[in-house]
């Protein structure tokens, strides 16, 4: 059972796994400290009153003045750390999630376009750049009863989707019924089909490998049964795909 993110494929997702990892060190942080403040103050005044004990309160009172716990819970200075101290901390976070934010939107001349177009209930994709012609198909979820040995159950498509490696790629993708989403975690994907209208994403895929998504939107009856198939592959392979399917 894997409980973590997927192995990144793209820049953006490694981006994303290394901010969610510096965010939770000051998560950890956080989460430790005010834990033990609320601790620390049910046990001191939460107990004693509820069971309305002399012999717990003296125990409190020695245990308050031994370790100072009034300068912990009451007073300005306490009031202007915990004030202060996470507006340092979103800032901390803030910055490097900017930066983040400005290489998922940026847009670099692409070399290929892939447009996405999301129906009820399957993805058609087109390319569109080759002088030779376009290629054009539907992609399909494999039936359970179909699938073979090593096939994974409700992720597997008749035809994937063939992207290069280390070449900048532009996904236009839109819809032509309802909200549809196409996304794909280990690239860092994740982007609505809107019907009537066109939004755009950038992919640099880092290695060769096969990597799987579904629709992350509500769109019916068959909604999980929308899988993406991407098989990233080198330059010259791609290629040769290429000059296959415009010649068959």
């Amino acid at each position: 059972m894997k409980l973590s993110f997927q192995d990144p494929s793209t820049g953006i997702m490694e981006g994303i796994i290394d901010l969610h990892n510096y965010i939770m060190f000051y998560l950890i942080i956080v989460v430790i400290l005010v834990g033990w403040m609320l601790y620390d103050i049910v046990l001191e005044y939460g107990l004693y009153m509820y069971l309305g004990m002399n012999s717990l309160e003296k125990m409190f009172e020695s245990r308050r003045n031994s370790l100072n716990l009034n300068k912990v819970m009451h007073g300005k200075a306490i009031e202007i750390i915990w004030t202060i101290t996470p507006s340092i901390v979103l800032v901390l976070i803030a910055i490097p999630s900017f930066s983040l934010l400005y290489s998922m939107d940026e847009l670099v001349e692409p070399v290929l376009t892939l447009k996405v177009i999301g129906h009820q209930w399957y993805w058609s994709y087109e390319y569109s750049d080759f002088s030779d012609g376009d290629i054009s198909f539907d992609s399909y979820m494999v039936p359970e009863d179909d699938l073979v040995e090593g096939q994974l159950r409700l992720l597997e498509v008749d035809r994937k989707v063939w992207l290069p490696i280390d070449l900048p790629v532009r996904v236009i993708i839109t819809s032509t019924d309802v909200l549809h989403c196409w996304a794909v975690p280990s690239m860092g994907v994740k982007m609505d089909a809107v019907p009537g209208r066109l939004n755009q994403i950038s992919l640099h895929i880092k290695r060769e490998g096969i990597f799987h998504g579904q629709c992350s939107e509500l769109c019916g009856v068959q909604h999980g049964f929308m899988p993406i198939v991407i098989k990233a592959v080198s330059i010259s392979l791609f290629n040769k795909w290429v000059d296959f399917n415009l010649n068959n």
